[in-house]
């Protein structure tokens, strides 16, 4: 089966007054159409950035390496090549992203209804005003904003958080695109409207067969919403497989980690990763988890290790698998 992502390798290098470092090192990822995947790892492990890459939004001076392609109706995009021009037509059109912050992501000054429409104009400028307001109330529908027609015409500030939410998803998904990036979705909002988020992109993906990756830190969330999770440390992907499997039997201590560092309704206190994560201008030799490692051995310090199968889908970048 053809996916409808795959990165392989992929690299991001920005530039530091330390010298070069890489948020995102070697990461290979596949998502099919359909499929959902978890992205779970501590803030500064390179999440976010990832997800800038696979939308064309890096920042200035940022170096990409490796390749990463979207499979089209008739073709494919080879998104590490694409100039400016190209990504216009791709990004929004046939990969969207809903972004971590709305207050920072929605226009302060423009009415919701607009700014989906502007959103729907840039990939269907053919459409005359009436049919982009369609399109735009028939968009928040779909995301289940109560009253279409009434947030349209509203500011953001009017919104509750979990609407603007939704309405951030609304216009991710104006512009029909197969592949819907969600950059913690639920963050900021309390637990009830946060599982009817997850219900919404869950219900989205099965619905309009769209591929979903989702990040978070939170692996509650994951078990809800994927069915693969990749995790990542300091930049590299230490362990994937289905997320059920992942979660019940994690092979890499990181994986272990954080799944004690999460709260249960059968265990009373929490057990906390010990140190901190290294700063990507001073990685360890060998495995990058190794300082904080309970089981780390003197053959985790000489060198990276290669991700390895655990199972006929599991694999973990350890010495110990």
């Amino acid at each position: 089966m053809s996916h409808l992502l795959e990165a392989r390798g992929l690299i991001v290098e920005l530039p530091t007054p330390a010298g070069w470092v890489r948020p995102v090192n070697e990461v290979s990822v596949r998502i099919n159409a359909g499929q959902s995947l978890g992205l779970v790892g501590e803030s500064g492990s390179g999440k976010t950035m990832l997800s800038l890459a696979l939308m064309g939004l890096l920042p200035p001076g940022a170096r990409l390496g490796g390749e990463a392609t979207l499979a089209l109706e008739s073709s494919a995009a080879k998104l590490t090549s694409l100039s400016e021009r190209d990504w216009r037509s791709v990004r929004g059109g046939q990969i969207a992203m809903i972004f971590q912050k709305p207050m920072t992501s929605l226009n302060p000054v423009l009415r919701i209804g607009a700014q989906i429409e502007e959103a729907i104009r840039a990939h269907h400028s053919q459409l005359h005003f009436a049919e982009r307001k369609r399109k735009a109330i028939d968009a928040l529908r779909l995301a289940a904003v109560p009253e279409p027609e009434v947030r349209a015409e509203q500011f953001p500030h009017q919104l509750s958080g979990g609407l603007r939410k939704r309405a951030m998803i609304a216009m991710a998904l104006s512009a029909g695109p197969r592949l819907l990036i969600a950059d913690e979705p639920t963050a900021a909002l309390d637990v009830t409207v946060q599982k009817q988020i997850l219900d919404l992109l869950d219900r989205l993906r099965r619905e309009l067969h769209l591929g979903l990756l989702f990040i978070t830190h939170d692996l509650s969330v994951v078990a809800q919403v994927a069915e693969r999770v990749a995790v990542m440390y300091a930049g590299r992907i230490v362990e994937e497989g289905p997320a059920r499997e992942v979660l019940a039997h994690p092979q890499h201590p990181y994986t272990q980690g954080l799944l004690k560092a999460s709260p249960t309704l059968e265990r009373g206190a929490l057990k906390p990763i010990l140190g901190v994560a290294p700063h990507l201008t001073a990685l360890p030799p060998g495995c990058a988890f190794e300082p904080r490692c309970e089981l780390r051995r003197m053959e985790c310090t000489v060198a990276v290790p290669a991700l390895r199968l655990t199972g006929s889908d599991h694999a973990a970048r350890c010495l110990l698998v």
